[in-house]
């Protein structure tokens, strides 16, 4: 036993109050557990960081999903935000994503509440500087749960063989007979007292050892005007943990009045906004959003970044790590398309108290008066004044090869890590590993199976997968096109895929719980009515002429659905220019109840009033389904194929070293991820199908000599 003497205990503690802490802390709390947040401010939990706004391409998904796990953002989002989008909506509806513009005070404010209202958490000010570990025996941490690995991915749980000493297994062959799996004790803080807990869960964002560049300058931070934390960061290099060092950024925020938004275009938010929340009916600021503004940078503006290019930290070599690829500063944009005459740039308020706005596109190290120089060549910016200048910013990050997909590490039992210092980027990615690391490490306190969705549940899955999977050597940040099947994965249905699992774990209650269930059966009997109806000639005159007279409904060009009589009206719904909307007077003499007021939030019986998003929104995922039924289909087979391969588990004490015709590089590469089904083991980089191949018929060969060994 730990000979430590704890100032106080709880069941989890968690370490850092960012966008990933947050999310961690309010799911263990939820979940029944005493909980401790730990930040050193806590009049800045949830800052922003950088951009005011939450979701995006792909980022919309991940927060989507969040939400239907039971986590907060979502629902904070929509309190809060002040301009909302639904993206790529030209496109298909695997791609929709929903963005929103947020008042950074605010947010902070709303997010201190909720944790301040959420019982078993406790918010405590303070550094903590070191993790506290006792020694335990290997036996005893795999006595604690069920052997192998099961099924992973389509139940609420999956078993768990994820907790074990593999990293030491790797190196040490005997690690069974011999081996010892250090766990987590607790936290010591930086003013002497400890804390213990069952698992600790790490989110620090960029403060582990940051340094802020700007131009020539640099200093220790770990946001502007923060301190960094270093004593944290030497300790988790003590442990023994794989690290890098990676870069991020941020531009210049200006004084609203002293731009001239005359020379600007215009981008509204959307009429009846798409809250982010399944449990919100309308957002807090539908009728009071804001606009953004587009601007562009000038030849001007590229001579001067090409003149100076060299004061740049990152053309310097003063920067020596790697920032996001697919936010590049406007440095990297000028060198690196020379041909474009001009980049786009976009003003965000910070919120609806305040004049400061964010200036996205334009994320740069340059010196200050090399900033300042900048801003007066774009039209609009001439007199614009600095209120922050822009900088980047180098911080430690752990390689999350060294993590299981239940975010804990292999090394330390009850040590859990998400948001950026598993190599992501981002506000959201950052939520979804915060909620599932909380989730999972309040399941190990519980001695419960963990919860482990596979690649074809969530895009939550797919950037687990990919970061324990490939590592990253720059900051990882979620796009659609990661998806193998993303028409599966679509913002209208993360409800359907994830929330099951979330009542599952205790994340949602049973009001929400309900809601759900009404809505499942609401969309299916929509889509059965659909199956059922046929087209009549009085539906057919109401189509043409809804698609003559409007209701913002795209007309079907005079189409003749004469030949169409008598089919059912999902059959019709399957022809490209037509639209669940053309049907909606017929649905409203169909099913009157769906568009009853209690569910629309306003009377609908109208048939000239526009829908609300909610009913639009319910409506046009039943289209979707029906649209798209024979992809979705297809791709539904292709799911099946994967989670045979999934299946086919590669035992714990599987040992690499022994296969006979894998090179020395597949060797290092397998131990060292220690994947846990053939299907992960493919997703290696550099492993190629002959290896897996190999690994599978030594799967039996090994087993065959263990039971040889045990039987003498």
């Amino acid at each position: 036993m730990n000979a430590v003497q704890f100032t106080e205990q709880f069941d989890v503690v968690v370490v850092g109050a960012g966008h990933a802490g947050c999310e961690a802390a309010v799911a263990t709390a939820r979940m029944g557990l005493k909980t401790a947040l730990f930040t050193l401010n806590v009049d800045l939990i949830a800052q922003m960081s950088c951009n005011p706004a939450i979701g995006g391409i792909a980022k919309g998904h991940l927060v989507r999903e969040v939400d239907a796990l039971g986590g907060i953002m979502g629902e904070i989002t929509d309190a809060v935000g002040i301009q909302f989008r639904l993206l790529n909506t030209s496109r298909g509806p695997a791609v929709w994503s929903p963005r929103a513009q947020c008042d950074k005070q605010a947010y902070r404010l709303k997010m201190r509440e909720v944790l301040e209202s959420q019982p078993n958490l406790k918010i405590k000010q303070a550094e903590v500087a070191d993790l506290i570990l006792e020694s335990t025996p290997q036996s005893a941490v795999s006595q604690q749960r069920d052997g192998g690995i099961g099924h992973v991915g389509t139940g609420a749980h999956a078993s768990s063989a994820e907790h074990n000493s593999e990293a030491e297994k790797a190196e040490h062959p005997l690690a069974d007979e011999i081996g010892e799996r250090r766990r987590i004790a607790g936290v010591r803080l930086r003013d002497g007292r400890t804390v213990g807990a069952q698992a600790v869960i790490i989110t620090t964002g960029t403060f582990l050892n940051g340094l802020i560049h700007c131009g020539e300058q640099q200093y220790p931070a770990g946001r502007s005007g923060e301190p960094n934390a270093v004593l944290l960061g030497e300790a988790l290099k003590n442990l023994g943990l794989r690290g890098c060092r990676l870069k991020t950024g941020t531009p210049p925020r200006l004084d609203g009045r002293t731009v001239d938004w005359s020379k600007f275009q215009v981008q509204p938010g959307d009429v009846d906004p798409t809250p982010f929340s399944f449990r919100t009916k309308r957002v807090a600021h539908h009728d009071s959003q804001v606009p953004c503004y587009i601007a562009w940078t000038t030849l001007e503006t590229h001579r001067i970044i090409l003149e100076n290019v060299h004061r740049s930290p990152m053309y310097s070599g003063q920067i020596q790590s790697i920032g996001p690829r697919y936010c590049p500063s406007i440095e990297d944009k000028i060198v690196k398309f020379p041909d474009k005459a001009t980049h786009q740039l976009f003003l965000e308020a910070e919120g609806l108290n305040t004049h400061e706005i964010y200036l996205n596109g334009m994320s740069t190290s340059l010196p200050v008066e090399v900033q300042l120089a900048i801003l007066k060549t774009v039209p609009g910016l001439e007199t614009a004044e600095m209120l922050r200048p822009g900088y980047a910013i180098e911080y430690d990050a752990i390689d999350p090869t060294e993590l299981e997909r239940t975010l804990e590490t292999k090394k330390i039992a009850g040590l859990f890590l998400a948001g950026q210092i598993n190599g992501t980027s981002g506000y959201e990615e950052a939520a979804c590993q915060g909620l599932m690391a909380g989730i999972n490490a309040a399941l190990n306190v519980k001695n419960q199976p963990p919860l482990i969705l596979d690649r074809t549940e969530g895009y939550t899955a797919i950037l687990i997968d990919d970061l324990i999977s490939k590592g990253t050597n720059e900051p990882y940040r979620m796009f659609t096109s990661r998806a193998e099947f993303r028409l599966h994965l679509r913002i209208d249905n993360a409800d359907r895929r994830l929330t099951p699992h979330g009542r599952a774990v205790g994340l949602i209650s049973d009001e929400a719980w309900g809601d759900y269930l009404a809505k499942q059966e609401r969309q299916a009997r929509i889509k059965d009515l659909l199956q059922r109806t046929r087209l009549s000639a009085a539906m057919m005159q109401g189509i043409q002429q809804l698609a003559v007279g409007g209701q913002d409904v795209e007309a079907c060009d005079g189409q003749d659905f004469s030949s169409a009589l008598g089919q059912p009206l999902a059959q019709l719904l399957k022809r490209p220019e037509v639209t669940i909307e053309h049907l909606v007077p017929a649905l409203r003499n169909l099913a009157p109840e769906f568009f009853s007021e209690k569910l629309a939030g306003a009377e609908q019986a109208d048939d000239n009033r526009p829908l609300t998003s909610l009913l639009r929104n319910e409506l046009k995922s039943v289209e979707t389904e029906i649209k798209y039924e024979g992809y979705l289909q297809q791709q539904q087979r292709a799911i099946e194929r994967l989670k045979k391969a999934e299946q086919r588990a590669i035992p714990e004490w599987f040992n690499y070293g022994s296969v006979s015709g894998l090179s020395r590089e597949m060797q290092e590469k397998l131990a060292r991820v220690r994947p846990r089904t053939l299907a992960h083991a493919s997703r290696i980089p550099g492993v190629t199908p002959a290896a897996v191949s190999l690994v599978n018929v030594y799967i039996e060969i090994q087993a065959k000599r263990r039971e040889q060994a045990a039987a003498v």
